[in-house]
């Protein structure tokens, strides 16, 4: 099993290479996110325009005119345009980039309403106390690293699986291990332990990787706590790849149906993008899928620093897949193509 794996150059490619190089994209993108400024369009002069200017997440791109600075909001190349003339605010956006044209609206309209209780002499009524929740020196990547970590597990996993076993059958192995004196139970051992193993060097080649200076990322708390998520994560794309092995009798097809199963997850499972700013449905449909536990237990303990008891979901149910798929996986195993 060992040989077989690391003798296949495609198969270290896709283990290793291909997922790390998404989380050096990432990492390196996310990594200065919270110190980049949103550049605006700015027209004219006065309180609003200079307070913007003052509040460190915006800068102002100047215009000599609103049609001028409307125009490159309308190409694509400013997400807003604000413009002040006398006591008149006029703000102009484009829907086609609404995340960073709320943001500024949301500073807009805040600076707008500062100003105004400002000249009404009347000291403000409420304060805000403002501050997240997680520890504040943890960089990006601290939050990137445990659903690409995940989905690269769930890759090596679900193909290594379906791919070992529908090759061997192809070619008539596994009849010659049915013959040899060889148990059943040896064998799907080898290949778990091959996975779990291939598993544990990804995750260590991933956090090393993230712990390099560039990036910043950071054992703290109760990342310890991450790892029975994490070996049950492998079991459960283990019992799906042996699933995708039993019904598909070429490697195309293994290839085809492992990728219909792993793609999806990810995109629906929060590797990608936050799972919260999806649709309520989506979010509802996440939750039967392994890979939305392995990334939320993960981020657990390496984010948020959760008890033990945090343990209990994300184990509960990765444990329960692992044991109805792997039983389907078996009932319908075969040794030979019929």
């Amino acid at each position: 099993m060992v040989k077989g794996f690391y003798r296949d150059k495609a198969t270290l490619f896709f283990t290793f290479v291909f997922p790390l190089m998404f989380l050096l994209i990432f990492g390196l993108l996310f990594r200065d996110s919270g110190s980049e400024k949103i550049t605006v369009g700015a027209v004219g002069e006065g309180p609003v325009i200079t307070a913007l200017a003052d509040t460190g997440v915006v800068e102002l791109e100047r215009y000599p005119t609103m049609a001028e600075a409307v125009a490159k909001v309308r190409d694509g190349d400013l997400p807003a345009a604000v413009g002040q003339s006398g006591n008149e605010i006029t703000y102009r956006f484009a829907a086609s980039d609404q995340n960073q044209a709320g943001t500024v609206r949301g500073i807009v309209v805040g600076v707008v309403d500062n100003l105004n209780l400002a000249a009404t002499n009347q000291p403000p009524r409420y304060t805000v106390d403002e501050s997240n929740v997680e520890d504040s020196s943890l960089e990006p990547i601290q939050f990137i690293t445990p659903g690409i970590m995940s989905w690269g597990v769930a890759i090596s996993a679900v193909f290594g699986a379906a791919l070992t076993l529908v090759n061997w059958r192809k070619k008539q192995v596994l009849r010659r291990i049915r013959l040899a004196p060889v148990g059943v139970p040896t064998v799907l051992s080898s290949r778990v332990v091959v996975s779990v193993g291939v598993a544990i060097v990804q995750a260590v080649v991933f956090l090393g990787i993230g712990s390099l200076p560039v990036f910043g990322l950071r054992l703290v708390g109760t990342w310890a706590l991450a790892i029975p998520v994490f070996l049950l994560g492998v079991l459960a794309f283990f019992a799906i790849g042996m699933l995708v092995g039993a019904f598909c009798k070429t490697e195309e097809a293994a290839t085809g149906a492992a990728n219909i199963v792993v793609m999806p997850m990810a995109f629906l499972s929060g590797t990608f993008f936050p799972i919260e700013q999806s649709p309520k449905w989506m979010q509802a449909v996440s939750q039967i899928f392994p890979l939305r536990h392995m990334n939320d237990g993960i981020m657990d303990f390496l984010v948020r620093g959760q008890g033990a008891s945090a343990l209990v979901v994300p184990c509960l149910v990765l444990a329960g897949f692992t044991v109805v798929v792997g039983a389907i996986a078996a009932k319908v195993f075969q040794w030979e193509d019929s």
